[in-house]
C-alpha cells in the first residue's frame, strides 16, 4: 500500500482521502448496529438501490442466458434477492471479526471441515477454489478456522487506503496471508505450494486470456490458473462453497475434490479440468441462483449488446 501511495498523483491521493472518510463513516454506521441489524438494514437498502444501477442490465442478461425458461417475474424476484444478499455482505463487512472466535460455530455450519483439517495434519497443500456467492468472505474465515496454512488471493481495491482497511478486516477474522492477484502474486502462490502451504482462489469469473470451457451451455473464457497450479504441484483441487441460510448465518461446505484430468495431452487435460470446475460452479448456482453475484460480464462483449426486453 505504501508503494501505491508513492506512485499516486497528489489529486489521486486527495481523492483517496475523501473516499476513505466515506468508507470510515459507512463502517462506523453499520458497526454500531451489530451484525444482525446491519445485515438486515444494508440488505433492504441494496434491494432498493441495486435494480436502479447500470449493472442490473448485465445481471439480467446473465440470468436470462442461464435460465432461458424463466419468466420475467421470476428473474425480477431472483435479482431482487441477489441485491439484498450483496447488501447484506456490505453490512456484515465491519463485523467480520466475530467469525474469528467462538461465534463462528454459532453462525456457520461447516460441512466437510475434516477435509481441510486432514490436509493440515498431513502437510498436504490444497488448491482451494470458491466463487462469488452469498458472503464469500466467510469462505476465507472458514479456512482460517481450520488452522490450514493458506494464502488467500484477492483483488486490491483501486484506493490504496481503502484496500488497507479491507485487508485489516480480513486479518481481523483470521486471515494470516493475503496475496494480491497479478504476476508477482502468482509467483508467491507457486512458492507457497512448494513450501507445503495451501492457496485459495476464486474461479467463477471471465478471464479474457483463459481457456474456453462450457458454462450453462455456452462457451466461456475461464481462468486455468488453479488447474495448472494443482497439476504442477500434485495438489488436490478442493472446491469450497458458501450459502446464506438466513440473516447473517451461513453454511460452508468443503466438497469432494475435483478430479484432475489424466489426459496425456497437458493442454487438453487443463481444458477438461477447467470444464469440471465450471460444472461445479454451475451446479452450486443452480442450487441457489439468487445468491450468486450475477453482475460480472461472464461472456463475450457482444452478448451484452443485445436488448434485455
Amino acid at each position: 500500500m505504501i508503494e501505491a501511495q508513492r506512485r499516486a498523483s497528489l489529486l489521486t491521493r486527495i481523492g483517496w482521502r475523501f473516499e476513505a472518510v466515506a468508507w470510515d463513516a459507512y463502517a462506523a454506521w453499520y458497526r454500531a448496529k451489530g451484525i444482525d441489524k446491519a445485515s438486515d438494514a444494508a440488505g433492504e437498502l441494496m434491494r432498493l438501490i441495486g435494480p436502479l444501477t447500470p449493472t442490473q442490465r448485465i445481471a439480467r442478461i446473465n440470468m436470462q442466458r442461464c435460465f432461458p425458461e424463466a419468466e420475467k417475474p421470476e428473474i425480477d424476484r431472483l435479482l431482487g434477492v441477489m441485491w439484498e444478499s450483496f447488501g447484506r455482505l456490505a453490512g456484515e463487512m465491519p463485523h467480520l471479526g466475530v467469525f474469528a472466535g467462538p461465534e463462528f460455530d454459532e453462525r456457520v455450519e461447516f460441512i466437510g471441515r475434516e477435509r481441510l483439517e486432514a490436509a493440515r495434519d498431513r502437510g498436504q497443500p490444497l488448491v482451494i477454489i470458491s466463487m462469488h456467492q452469498s458472503n464469500w468472505e466467510i469462505a476465507a474465515a472458514a479456512i482460517s478456522q481450520t488452522g490450514l496454512p493458506c494464502h488467500i488471493t484477492y483483488r486490491p481495491a483501486n484506493n490504496a487506503l481503502i484496500d488497507q482497511r479491507i485487508s485489516d478486516m480480513r486479518v481481523g477474522y483470521g486471515v494470516k496471508t493475503l496475496t494480491a492477484k497479478g504476476g508477482e502474486g502468482a509467483k508467491l502462490l507457486m512458492q507457497a505450494l512448494k513450501q507445503g502451504e495451501s492457496i485459495a482462489l476464486m474461479n467463477d469469473q471471465k478471464m479474457n486470456d483463459g481457456v474456453e470451457a462450457p458454462f450453462f451451455g455456452h462457451p466461456a473464457m475461464t481462468a486455468p490458473g488453479p488447474t495448472r497450479l494443482a497439476m504442477r504441484h500434485g495438489c488436490p483441487l478442493q472446491p469450497l462453497s458458501v450459502r446464506r441460510i438466513g440473516g447473517a448465518r451461513f453454511r460452508v461446505e468443503a466438497h469432494e475434490p475435483i478430479e484432475i484430468s489424466d489426459n496425456p495431452d497437458r493442454s487438453a487435460a487443463i481444458v477438461d479440468t477447467v470444464a469440471k470446475i465450471n460444472q461445479w460452479v454451475e451446479g452450486e448456482i443452480r442450487k441457489a441462483p439468487e445468491q450468486w453475484f450475477w453482475v460480472h460480464r461472464r461472456w463475450a462483449k457482444d452478448v451484452y449488446r443485445v436488448a434485455t426486453g
